[in-house]
């Protein structure tokens, strides 16, 4: 198990050069069930990232790209009449995948990025008095740019809140770089890469990582976290129950990755501000960091 998890990220890395840290917080993000938000400028990477974990992990991918006349019908599917059997016909929208890359979901308009809470939150969808589930494993992995770019419509904290993880890739180092530009785009690399592991393989993982040992001195200290973040005021509002929830299997999927069967603080620590960051509002309207989480509470 441990030699597939190390196979998997360096197959990854081969193809987004320089950024194995981000390739592990995207995997542990999907080993915990979760889906993840990518956030950056354009031509970093983003969606290079999200086809490269399908393909290494061998999963279906669909790849929908949000524009402002985007539909919710676009992404869910539509019941369409058939003349000849006299009664409607469903035909699946892209969301019958395991990985579903909405790329730039930040430019579709609100309506139709609400199209996605059901889907990410229960792995269904309804639509014409009918549920539907997903395929499994599901996972959204979105893109989005900057808010302040021309055309964006920011996710409201409802949509945001749907995101296990939100990480942004930055500008490559000179040496990642160099070697991109010597040796062409990463995605070039993908058709040379096979799959790692198949979706029965995805499911045994995230089972695995549901079962890591969470002592609960762990849970004390994550405790004191999410009071932190309510009682602190430089925070609006604090972590959520439903936060916290997500902190925990991210740090046990983190654990997973480590090669341990326990989780410990720096596994709690290595993935709160990809969790934490954009599930915090700042009382005096500025940015918000995490920094104070990690410092200002005792580690157990």
């Amino acid at each position: 198990m441990q030699r597939q998890l190390n196979d998997i990220i360096a197959l990854s890395s081969s193809v987004i050069l320089g950024k194995e840290t981000q390739i592990r917080l995207s995997l542990a993000c999907i080993l915990a069930q979760g889906h993840l938000l990518i956030e950056d400028l354009p031509g970093m990477g983003k969606t290079t990232l999200a086809h490269t974990l399908a393909q290494v992990l061998g999963l279906g991918f669909r790849r929908v790209q949000f524009t402002s006349d985007l539909m919710p019908a676009d992404i869910l599917g539509v019941s369409v009449y058939d003349r000849n059997e006299s009664n409607f016909k469903f035909h699946p929208g892209a969301v019958f995948t395991n990985v579903l890359l909405a790329d730039e979901i930040n430019r579709a308009t609100p309506k139709t990025q609400s199209a996605l809470l059901e889907v990410m939150e229960e792995r269904q969808m309804t639509i014409d008095g009918e549920t539907r589930p997903l395929p499994e494993p599901f996972c959204v992995i979105a893109t989005q740019n900057p808010v302040t770019h021309i055309g964006t419509f920011p996710l409201p904290e409802s949509q945001l809140d749907r995101f296990l993880m939100r990480i942004k890739l930055g500008y490559p180092d000179v040496r990642s770089e160099r070697t991109l530009l010597a040796g062409g785009s990463g995605r070039d690399h993908l058709v040379n890469i096979s799959p790692v592991i198949d979706a029965a393989g995805l499911i045994q993982l995230q089972q695995q990582a549901s079962r890591i040992h969470i002592a609960d001195t762990l849970l004390d200290y994550l405790q004191a976290i999410l009071d932190f973040s309510r009682n602190s005021p430089q925070f609006e509002a604090g972590l959520s129950p439903r936060a916290g929830l997500a902190l925990k299997q991210c740090a046990q999927a983190w654990a997973l990755l480590e090669g341990r069967d326990y989780a410990i603080p720096e596994d709690l620590q290595a993935i709160l501000p990809s969790v934490a960051n954009h599930r915090l509002r700042s009382a005096n309207g500025g940015s918000v960091a995490s920094t104070d989480l990690l410092t200002k509470v005792a580690v157990p």
